[in-house]
C-alpha cells in the first residue's frame, strides 16, 4: 500500500512521518522531492537555486517524480510505502502558479508516474493563525518566503489536486496534538492494510 502525507510547510509532515516510522517499522519511508540521489539534486536546485522559470521548476519536479516512481515506488509495491509528499503537491504548486489547467496537470502526473499514485493521501490542514505562528518560529526557504496567502492557496490546492487525481483523501486538522494526529492516520492505514 502506497500512502502520502501532504501539507504545506510547517504543517507537521516530518513529525508525523517519524511517528509513523515507529508504528510501522517495516514500512518504506520516502519523500518527494529528494527520495533518490537525483531527487536530492533537484530539490536543492529548486529550493536554494536561482530558477527564474516556474515552468522549469514544474518540469524538474516532474522529472524527480518519474525517477522516484521508477526507482522507489514500483519496486516496493509489496510493502507499506509512506511518502512525504507526492504528485498531489506537484499539482497543487503548479496550479497555484497557473502554469497550466488541471486536466493537463493530471495528464502530466499520470504520465510521469505511469499511473502509479498513492492509494490514500493524508492532508494536514492548518488554520491561518497557526500557520502564521509556525512560520514566525523558523527561517524561510524560497517556497515559504512567498507568504502566508500563497501557502494557504497551496493548502486548498492540495485538497483539490488529490480529488482531481482520484486519490482517497483524508483531510486532518493539523492544529490537533501530535499524538491525536498520529492515531488518526495510523488507524486509517491499519484499516486499509
Amino acid at each position: 500500500m502506497y500512502v502520502a502525507i501532504e501539507g504545506i510547510d510547517t504543517a507537521g509532515k516530518s513529525t508525523q512521518i517519524e511517528c509513523l516510522r515507529t508504528l510501522f517499522p517495516d514500512a518504506l519511508i520516502t519523500k518527494e522531492p529528494g527520495g533518490t540521489t537525483v531527487g536530492i539534486e533537484i530539490r536543492n536546485m529548486v529550493l536554494h537555486g536561482n530558477l527564474k522559470s516556474k515552468t522549469a521548476e514544474l518540469f524538474l519536479f516532474l522529472a524527480d517524480r518519474a525517477e522516484h516512481t521508477e526507482s522507489i515506488i514500483v519496486p516496493n509495491r509489496n510493502k507499506l510505502i509512506i511518502s512525504d509528499r507526492s504528485a498531489v503537491s506537484g499539482m497543487a504548486y503548479a496550479s497555484v502558479q497557473n502554469l497550466c489547467d488541471e486536466a493537463t496537470l493530471v495528464l502530466l502526473n499520470r504520465l510521469v508516474t505511469g499511473g502509479t499514485l498513492p492509494e490514500s493521501v493524508f492532508i494536514l490542514k492548518l488554520t491561518p493563525e497557526e500557520l502564521s505562528f509556525r512560520l514566525s518560529q523558523k527561517e524561510h526557504d524560497s517556497i515559504e518566503s512567498r507568504g502566508i496567502d500563497y501557502l494557504l492557496a497551496i493548502q486548498d490546492a492540495l485538497i483539490s489536486a488529490a480529488y482531481a487525481l482520484g486519490i482517497q483523501t483524508h483531510v486532518i486538522d493539523a492544529t490537533q496534538s501530535r499524538d491525536t494526529i498520529t492515531h488518526e492516520i495510523s488507524t486509517l492505514i491499519k484499516g486499509a492494510l
